[in-house]
This record gives C-alpha cells, sequence and structure tokens, in this order.
C-alpha cells in the first residue's frame, strides 16, 4: 500500500460522460457519497488507531492506518472536484439532498460509539472492495467510448479500495470483533451501511435523472431513459448480488479476495 495523487483533469468531463447517460448518472451519484464518507472515516480511524496503540503487537496494522487515512483523502479531494463539475453543469441541487447525508455522519461522531462507527466504516469497505471488482469486470460494455478521465477516477479509487480492503476489518477485529457478538454485529454495520448509503445513492440518481428527463421531448424518449435506467439497475444487482452475499459469511475476509484483471494499472498512477 501507498498513498497516490494524480493528476486528472475534470474540467471538460461532462455529465453524460459514458454513452449510456443513466449508467453515467449512478455513478455520478454515487460520487457524492466519497465526498462524506471519507472524511467520516478519517476520523472514525483516527480514534480506532488510538485504540490500537494502547495494545500490543499492532505496529504493522497502525502503519496500514496511517495510510488508509492519507488514501482515503486524496479520495475525498478527487471527488469534490468530479463533483463541482457537476453542480456547474446543471445539477447544483444535488447539495441540498447531500446536506441531511453528510449530517448524519457529524451526528454519529459525536453520538455513536467506536464499536458502532467501525462496524460502519467496514461496511462501507466491503462495499467498496466488491464495487471494485465489478467496476473492474462487469461493465466494460456501459464503459466503452466513456470519458477517460472519469474512468480513471472511479477504476484509480476502487483500485485503492481494494487494494485497502482489510484495513477497516483487521481493525475492527483486533477491537471488536472477537466471537459470536462481533461477527453479528459486524453484520449489523454492513446491513446499516448498505441501507444507509443506497438510500442516499437512490435520492440523488433520482434528482438527476428527473433533471435530465425535463428536456426529454417526447413520451417514447421518456419510457426509453426509464427502460436505460432499470437495465443498469439490474445488471448492477446481478453483477454485485452475489459478491456481498460472501460479506454475511463468518468465514468472510476480505484479504482472501483476488485483485481483477486491469487493476495494477491503476496502481502505478
Amino acid at each position: 500500500m501507498r498513498v497516490r495523487s494524480p493528476a486528472i483533469d475534470f474540467s471538460d468531463v461532462r455529465p453524460d460522460w459514458a454513452p449510456n447517460r443513466e449508467f453515467a448518472h449512478y455513478y455520478n451519484a454515487a460520487s457524492t457519497v466519497p465526498a462524506h464518507v471519507e472524511p467520516f472515516l478519517v476520523k472514525v480511524m483516527m480514534r480506532a488507531r488510538d485504540e490500537l496503540a494502547k495494545r500490543p503487537g499492532q505496529q504493522r496494522l497502525l502503519e496500514d492506518v496511517e495510510i488508509f487515512i492519507k488514501q482515503e483523502v486524496q479520495h475525498c479531494k478527487r471527488h469534490v472536484a468530479f463533483n463541482q463539475r457537476l453542480y456547474d453543469s446543471g445539477y447544483a441541487g444535488m447539495r441540498e439532498l447531500e446536506a441531511p447525508y453528510e449530517a448524519d455522519y457529524r451526528r454519529w461522531l459525536e453520538e455513536k460509539p467506536l464499536r458502532f462507527l467501525l462496524a460502519y466504516s467496514e461496511g462501507f469497505e466491503a462495499m467498496g472492495s466488491s464495487s471494485a471488482e465489478v467496476f473492474f469486470s462487469e461493465l466494460d460494455d456501459y464503459l466503452e467510448g466513456a470519458d477517460e478521465n472519469a474512468v480513471t477516477l472511479w477504476k484509480w479509487h476502487l483500485a485503492e479500495e481494494f487494494e485497502h480492503r482489510s484495513v477497516c476489518y483487521d481493525v475492527y477485529k483486533a477491537l471488536y470483533g472477537h466471537g459470536l457478538r462481533g461477527y453479528l454485529y459486524r453484520l449489523y454495520g454492513f446491513v446499516y451501511a448498505l441501507a444507509h448509503i443506497g438510500r442516499h445513492v437512490h435520492r440523488v440518481n433520482a434528482y438527476l435523472l428527473k433533471q435530465d428527463r425535463r428536456n426529454l421531448r417526447s413520451e417514447v424518449e421518456h419510457a426509453a431513459s426509464i427502460e436505460r435506467e432499470q437495465q443498469v439497475k439490474r445488471h448492477l444487482t446481478r453483477a454485485s448480488l452475489p459478491r456481498l452475499l460472501k460479506v454475511f459469511s463468518p468465514f468472510y475476509d476480505p484479504a482472501d479476495k483476488k485483485a481483477p484483471a486491469g487493476m495494477a494499472e491503476y496502481l502505478n498512477l
């Protein structure tokens, strides 16, 4: 693991950066997640680092935590820049939808125990490594002809999510993850993260599509857009669900996952 700071130019990236606009908008909506969850993860892991430091034999994990934190900062910066491009392109209403989502994280940092914060964080990281597998292995048809800068953002980010896929898991396990209670609480955090983040992405995606559909000139175009949206959802669900279900296994360990083909290129940026 290492920290990377790739130069990605978003100045000419269009909101419909992929030939399938509905596909692009799903990932445009998803781009609002790192802008808020990554700062949250950084704060959670800083608290966890302090707890780990009190325990013997955790030096290697502490080193991984430091790199994890720095990687997440870079992810946040790039997605904030990408999202600004979306705001400037006629989708400033995204900000209103992001506000309550960001407020959840601020409130949790004030009110929730570290056990919950880490279980949620590990849930997000489990989603992230699964998303990386899907993006690199299952989306070639959607990415053909897409804007290279938008694709680079996602492939670099998700490659690093896969690279550090074990850090939150190992921290949670070291502090809270032993025994049946640790296992069940990990699943609670995963389901909570899946539902919380999924609801937010759904709201933003619906807004983006609604904005676009205002400009469609016929019912035929509107129906075609809805059909493309449903096709994207079905494809992503079929690709993601088997990977996400593995997280429920008591033997789940993200370290056992094998990197998809093509990922190494984006870890050499």
